[in-house]
């Protein structure tokens, strides 16, 4: 079996598309189940693993056969799981330093214009945009779940469990 998929492996590195294609399907349930497994999430997983699979027609010149051909598809995935979590963490540290310069901002625009800066605004600016705002159109503008629910594309239950949720914490918060 490993002489054979050598060959075809050499074959398709040549060109051969059928080559390439008996590869990657054959392998193709394999690589997707241990990609489940590793992110724990199917529809993550299907989007790298198709990944995977184009990494792999890219490359499959630098495929030497010093491993399975199957081990050296799952170490592509797992570089590319591992670079999108790590691409993640990177693009979430600058969203929370560009959120934390805006709360800033609006801060000192407010005490600039002899406004107060209230615990409750600080409190708030704690919660998730999805909790924050139903709280707002909730108590602060005075609409109905039904209406909240309308403009977030929500149930209403979701727009009444968000805002609940959102009071609880701004109470933990102010204790």
């Amino acid at each position: 079996m490993r002489t054979a998929e050598l060959e075809e492996v050499r074959r398709a590195a040549e060109g051969d598309d059928s080559a390439l294609a008996s590869l990657l399907q054959r392998h193709y349930s394999f690589v997707y189940k241990y990609l489940v497994k590793v992110t724990m999430d199917p529809n993550l997983a299907e989007e790298i693993v198709q990944d995977t699979m184009v990494r792999c027609m890219e490359n499959i010149r630098r495929y030497d056969g010093t491993s399975a051909f199957s081990s050296w598809m799952i170490t592509i995935g797992t570089r590319i799981y591992i670079d999108r979590t790590r691409r993640k963490k990177r693009e979430q540290s600058w969203i929370d330093l560009i959120r934390h310069q805006g709360i800033r901002r609006f801060r000192w625009q407010l005490e600039s214009r002899n406004e107060e800066w209230t615990d409750v605004m600080d409190a708030m600016t704690r919660l998730t945009p999805e909790h924050r705002i139903t709280v707002l159109l909730k108590h602060y503008y005075g609409y109905s779940y039904d209406e909240i629910g309308d403009m977030l594309g929500i149930p209403a239950g979701t727009a009444k469990s968000r805002t609940a949720y959102g009071l609880r914490q701004l109470r933990k918060e102010l204790e």
